[in-house]
């Protein structure tokens, strides 16, 4: 028999939970993106040091790619015991997971030094994180929605969300810190290292903060009543496979801009159009401030005109701007480029702020944790883990200019459109299901546009 601890039924509750959620996954996404950051501006020479830059770049970005490979893996395994055991004690072992890998990249031997076995135990260890984060962005997510107070669902549903931007932010002002501090052989040597092993200290001030964290009153009324899912991967699949299709397609848009934005951009600024390591941090630093801080505003907004009418502007804000933003980049002018930075820092939190309510509201609470991992983590795939290696293969196509970045661009403006027309289908065109409507805001899902 599954014991669920009473939960709190103060005011503070909801809040408590936000905030947990919040520094969870902001501390997990800190060490994601160590990794991608790392694999732009270090990894190539410190593990794939017998390859040209550019294969040594695609090497590393290959490395990144993997740990996508694993998120499934981690979204199944944390969604079904997150479904069957609970929210909260799943969360906590994804946090200890994910730290313990990127701790052990910090003291992980060279190529130099031990030979073909470092990209071997760096892909183990990218693994391991793919892992640990495949089971926290939709068990985040999940808990958050679960304590949120009615009518303000996509409010509290926004600050795990809120977390890939903090991470980012966390991370790149670590890297920019370290570099600043040390000369670049330094740096470049072993200075590197010192983000990864702070990971140590971000997780257990992490676990602190969630160990406090309560299981919702929806999933305790369910051990209450035995409707626990035996097998809830296989009744998460019961939406149906149209259903299941346009939320995978309409989740590709936000995921691949992100990993273009945080990932592609400091290979590209760099190699291509000469701008420092520090002036490339600095700007997706200030564009991710701007995408944290907005992100409360627009789950707001979702609170009083829809959630689907917020996602669907904000993936059309992505294909606007996607579709200008390498050419701000590729004018060479430092405030244009800081313009485009910041542009996308303003695009990115709309349809981010209600991404995952989007896909959680789709499935019924037995089955919400794995079904909404499932989604999250092929999307992810699909969409981020595969866009910086897809961007920089169509960029070393051409002459590798900035000129040939028009693939990319195309490339990028292309996946956004697939995900405006499927949140268009799903949520204005495919028949509803009885049911269908929100029973936790006061704000309906939008009505066919006439």
């Amino acid at each position: 028999m599954i014991s669920v601890p009473p939960r709190s039924t103060t005011v503070s509750a909801p809040r408590r939970v936000a905030a947990a959620t919040l520094i969870g996954t902001t501390l997990e996404w800190y060490d994601f993106m160590l990794y991608g950051t790392a694999s732009a501006l270090i990894f190539g020479k410190q593990f794939f040091p017998s390859l040209s830059p550019a294969a040594g770049t695609l090497a590393a970005f290959s490395t990144f790619a993997v740990g996508f490979g694993a998120r499934p893996i981690g979204g199944l395994l944390f969604g079904h015991f997150g479904d069957r055991l609970g929210r909260r004690a799943t969360l906590v072992v994804s946090l200890i997971l994910m730290g313990v890998s990127s701790t052990l990249i910090g003291v992980l031997p060279s190529y130099t030094s031990i030979g073909f076995w470092a990209p071997v135990l760096l892909v183990v260890l990218r693994l391991a994180q793919g892992v640990g984060l495949g089971g926290e962005g939709a068990g985040a997510t999940v808990l958050s929605i679960e304590h949120a107070p009615p009518g303000r669902l996509n409010r509290y549903a926004s600050f795990p969300q809120m977390g890939t931007p903090a991470g980012l932010i966390l991370a790149n002002a670590m890297f920019l810190g370290v570099s600043a501090l040390l000369p670049d052989a330094a740096f470049q040597s072993w200075g590197w290292r010192i983000p990864f092993l702070f990971s140590v200290i971000l997780v257990a001030v992490g676990l602190v903060v969630r160990l406090r964290v309560t299981e919702s009153e929806e999933y305790a009324e369910l051990v209450r009543r035995g409707e626990v899912s035996a097998f809830p991967l296989r009744d998460a699949l019961r939406v149906g496979v149209a259903r299941l299709a346009l939320i995978l397609c309409a989740a590709l848009a936000t995921s691949a801009v992100v990993y273009i934005f945080m990932v592609f951009t400091l290979t590209y600024g760099a190699k291509a159009l000469g701008f420092s390591r520090d002036f490339l941090l600095g700007g997706v630093i200030v564009g991710a401030i701007v995408w944290c801080a907005t992100m409360p505003l627009w789950g707001a907004l979702g609170d009083r005109i829809g959630t689907a009418r917020v996602f669907l502007a904000g993936t059309a804000a992505l294909l606007v701007w996607c579709a200008v933003y390498f050419p701000l980049l590729n004018t060479g002018n430092r405030i244009v480029v800081f313009v485009a930075l910041i542009g996308m820092g303003v695009v990115l939190p709309i349809s981010h702020s209600v991404g995952g309510i989007i896909i959680a509201e789709l499935f019924p609470a037995a089955v919400r944790y794995s079904g909404t991992s499932l989604v999250v983590q092929i999307s992810v795939i699909l969409g981020g883990g595969l866009a910086p290696l897809i961007a920089t293969a169509l960029w070393s196509t051409g002459s590798g200019s900035a000129g040939s970045s028009a693939p990319v661009a195309w490339y990028i403006v292309a996946v956004c459109a697939i995900s405006s027309i499927s949140t268009y289908a799903l949520f204005w065109v495919l028949p509803r299901r009885a049911g269908d409507a929100d029973r936790r805001t006061a704000t309906p899902e939008p009505a066919p546009v006439r």
